[in-house]
C-alpha cells in the first residue's frame, strides 16, 4: 500500500508537468498571429408563412368527438388543396383524444365530455393570400391558430451570402489592425464558424416579425424582414 501511494505521489506531478510543457510548446510553435471575428448579415423579405392551426371538438361520446375532429381536419385539408397548397406543405403535428371531468362526485367514471384536438402545420407560399385562406380555414372547421412565423424558401443561398460577408469582414478587421502596427496580414492559420441555439449548426438566426396594426380594409399581417447572420472566428498569420 505504501509503495502504491509513493507511485501516485510521483506520477501526479509528472502528469501536471507534461500538460504544462505541452501547452507551452504549442504556444511556442504557433506563429505570430491576429485573431478576429467577422460578422455578416443579410436581410430579405420573407417568401413563405408557416401557420400552426388546429381543430378542437367536444362531444358526449368518444366516437362522436373522434368523428367530428376527423371531419373538420379532412375539410381543412381539402380546402387547402383547392387553394393550391401542396400536400407536402400540410402536416398533422399533434393529435389527442381524452375524457374531461369537471368535478362533482368523487370516483365517477362517466366524463362530462370527450375532447378531441388536432394540430396542423401549413406552409403558405403566397403571402398575399394569407387573409383569404385564413378566413376560409375558419369557415371549414379550424377554430384555433397557435402561431405564425415567416421564412425564406431559398435559405441556403442567403446563408452562403452571410458567410461570405462575415469572412470579408474578418479580413478587413485583420488588415486594419495589422496595418496600424506596421505589419501585414499573411495566410489563414485557422477559421471557425460559431454555433449556437438548439443544435450544432452555423450561426444563423431569423428575426422576430412584427404584426401589423389592425386595419379592417388592409392586410392583417406584416412580413417585415428575415435576418440571416453568420459569425466567423479567423486567425491570420502576421508577416
Amino acid at each position: 500500500m505504501k509503495t502504491m501511494n509513493r507511485t501516485r505521489f510521483f506520477i501526479l506531478p509528472l502528469l501536471l508537468f507534461l500538460i504544462a510543457f505541452s501547452s507551452q510548446a504549442q504556444q511556442q510553435l504557433m506563429p505570430p498571429h491576429v485573431r478576429v471575428t467577422g460578422v455578416g448579415e443579410v436581410k430579405v423579405p420573407p417568401t413563405e408563412v408557416v401557420v400552426n392551426l388546429g381543430v378542437e371538438t367536444r362531444e358526449k361520446t368518444l366516437d362522436a368527438a373522434r368523428r367530428a375532429s376527423d371531419k373538420a381536419a379532412a375539410s381543412i385539408i381539402n380546402y387547402l388543396k383547392k387553394q393550391g397548397v401542396d400536400a407536402k406543405d400540410i402536416q398533422t403535428s399533434y393529435v389527442t383524444l381524452q375524457p374531461v371531468y369537471n368535478g362533482g362526485e368523487y370516483g365517477r367514471t362517466t366524463p362530462d365530455f370527450y375532447l378531441a384536438q388536432k394540430s396542423m402545420t401549413v406552409v403558405l407560399k403566397k403571402l398575399n393570400k394569407y387573409d383569404e385562406i385564413l378566413a376560409g380555414l375558419y369557415e371549414v372547421g379550424a377554430n384555433r391558430v397557435d402561431g405564425v412565423r415567416f421564412q425564406v424558401a431559398d435559405l441556403e443561398k442567403y446563408k452562403a451570402e452571410a458567410r461570405q460577408r462575415a469572412v470579408a469582414d474578418a479580413m478587413q478587421k485583420a488588415t486594419s489592425l495589422t496595418s496600424e502596427l506596421g505589419a501585414k496580414v499573411g495566410r489563414v492559420y485557422s477559421i471557425n464558424e460559431n454555433t449556437y441555439n438548439d443544435g450544432p449548426r452555423p450561426m444563423y438566426k431569423t428575426a422576430m416579425m412584427e404584426s401589423a396594426a389592425y386595419d379592417a380594409n388592409g392586410p392583417t399581417i406584416a412580413g417585415g424582414e428575415v435576418v440571416i447572420s453568420s459569425n466567423v472566428d479567423v486567425v491570420f498569420v502576421i508577416e
